[in-house]
C-alpha cells in the first residue's frame, strides 16, 4: 500500500507567502466555494496572480480556521466579519492583534454560558417543581407584565445580565 505524500512548510515559509486556491483547499478542509463565499462576505482576502489564478497570503489560513472555530461556538459570521474587520487586511495580523480577538470572543463566550447556566436553573427549578400550577409558579405573568419589558423571555434575559 502507497502512503500518500506528505505535505510539508517549507522551512523558510513566511506569513506573507501566497498560496493557490487548491492550497487553501488542502491546507484547511473547507471546500473552494466555501472560501469564494468568505472571500465576498470579506471575512478573506485573495490576490490575483497574472494568470488571474487566486492567490491567498498563507496568514489567511489563521483566519479560516477561526471562521471554523467560530461556527462550531456558534458565532454568527456577521460576528465573525465585525472582528475580522478590526484586523489588518495589508499584512500579518501581530499577536497583539489575535489576543483582543480571543478576549473579543471570551467575554461573548461567557455571557452565553451564563445565559444557558441560567435557562438551566430556570427550567429544573420549573420542571424539578411538580407544582403544576400557574397560582405557585415563580414564572407566572399575569396580565403580561413582562410585555411591557420587552421581547422574548424576558426574565431570563435580565437574569442574564
Amino acid at each position: 500500500m502507497q502512503m500518500p505524500a506528505e505535505r510539508s512548510v517549507p522551512e523558510s515559509a513566511s506569513p506573507e507567502d501566497r498560496l493557490t486556491l487548491g492550497e487553501v483547499v488542502a491546507r484547511t478542509g473547507v471546500p473552494a466555494s466555501a472560501l469564494y463565499f468568505y472571500e465576498r462576505e470579506g471575512l478573506i482576502f485573495a490576490e490575483r496572480s497574472a494568470g488571474n489564478q487566486r492567490l491567498y497570503r498563507r496568514y489567511m489560513l489563521r483566519r479560516v480556521a477561526l471562521i471554523l472555530v467560530a461556527k462550531r461556538l456558534g458565532i454568527r459570521l456577521g460576528d465573525v466579519a465585525a472582528i475580522f474587520a478590526t484586523l489588518p487586511t495589508d499584512r500579518a495580523p501581530s499577536h497583539l492583534d489575535w489576543e483582543r480577538v480571543s478576549r473579543s470572543w471570551k467575554r461573548e463566550l461567557e455571557g452565553r454560558r451564563r445565559y444557558i447556566e441560567n435557562l438551566e436553573h430556570q427550567l429544573v427549578g420549573c420542571i424539578g417543581c411538580g407544582c403544576l400550577s400557574m397560582r405557585a409558579c415563580g414564572l407566572l405573568n399575569p396580565g403580561d407584565g413582562l410585555g411591557k419589558r420587552g421581547q422574548g423571555p424576558v426574565r431570563l434575559d435580565e437574569a442574564s445580565r
